[in-house]
């Protein structure tokens, strides 16, 4: 099982519902066309917030920021 949600809310409602429910966050990352992802320290734990986040979840794979350089750098 993934630790890995794509959830449509901001990062301050993900980080809120996930202390409400003591899910550890591993990551958590914007995504640029909206919304974030989300990586939770355990499987138990990302199996409940998909339960949580039903209606929130991103279908699919959304495009994720770029944040490593296209070449090297030497």
């Amino acid at each position: 099982m993934s630790r890995t949600l794509f959830v449509n809310l901001d990062e301050d409602d993900v980080i809120a519902r996930c202390l409400k429910e003591k899910v550890n966050v591993s990551a958590l990352e914007r995504i640029p066309a909206g919304g974030v992802r989300l990586v939770c320290g355990s499987s138990e734990g990302a199996e409940l917030m998909r339960r949580k986040f039903k209606t929130k979840l991103i279908a699919g794979e959304p495009v994720r920021a770029r944040h490593r350089p296209s070449r090297p750098l030497w």
